[in-house]
């Protein structure tokens, strides 16, 4: 029986880096599930990794495709605290929330959820973020534990959830003040002829129920 999205998964590291060619772990076992994506495109699990999901697929083994990375220690994003600038970038990609701080407000990296994924790296406008090896010259599942993989995959689901109510919290709040602009448009606008703010009403209810639409869509829309 063909192995499941669900039981490749659970093989994976669970590191969220991306260097796959997917968005997430989750994407990658499901594209392998599918017959779409190589058993040997996974950098942080190495010959190890693949290994495991020759032996999960029964795929033949085969050497990590370099086009996607090589096999290295565990490392650690460490933020150079005198150059960090707070400017929150870096807390809004890091997929397990490893990076504590605020805007305007030095970060700091929580070293032991960090998955050393590097999605830090490129998006910091000061270069004030390093990796540190923090396995020596252990690589692959040598250098990262099972419940290492198992912490980082419910920090990822969290990070996800977090994400999501966020969003819709936000497309809450700007329904409202939308609602609230339409009720008066009078008093919320510069202009007072009658066909301009006909105008204007009518963007505003076309974008409100765009946004009815997304949520009674699940976002598809």
């Amino acid at each position: 029986m063909p192995a499941t999205a669900a039981q490749i998964l659970a093989a994976l590291p669970q590191t969220q880096c991306t260097r796959c060619g997917y968005p997430d772990c989750a994407a990658y076992a499901q594209a392998i599930a599918a017959g779409e994506a190589s058993i040997n495109q996974c950098p942080p699990g190495g010959a190890e990794g693949v290994a495991r999901l020759a032996r999960l697929t029964g795929q033949p083994v085969q050497p990590l495709n370099p086009t996607f990375g090589l096999e290295g220690p565990m490392t650690v994003a460490v933020i150079d605290e005198d150059w960090c600038i707070g400017c929150t970038l870096c807390l809004k990609v890091c997929p397990t929330d490893a990076i504590l701080g605020g805007n305007k407000r030095m970060h700091t990296v929580i070293a032991p959820h960090c998955t050393g994924c590097e999605l830090c790296i490129p998006v910091c406008p000061v270069d004030c973020i390093e990796m540190e090896n923090v396995s020596g010259e252990r690589s692959g599942w040598a250098a990262w534990s099972q419940p290492q993989a198992d912490t980082a995959r419910r920090r990822y689901t969290f990070h996800v959830l977090r994400l999501q109510r966020e969003k819709q919290e936000n497309e809450v709040r700007l329904e409202e003040k939308a609602q609230a602009k339409l009720a008066n448009l009078p008093a919320h606008s510069l202009h007072t002829d009658p066909a301009v703010l006909d105008r204007k009403r009518a963007v505003i209810e076309a974008a409100l129920a765009r946004a009815r639409a997304r949520r009674e869509g699940g976002g598809q829309a």
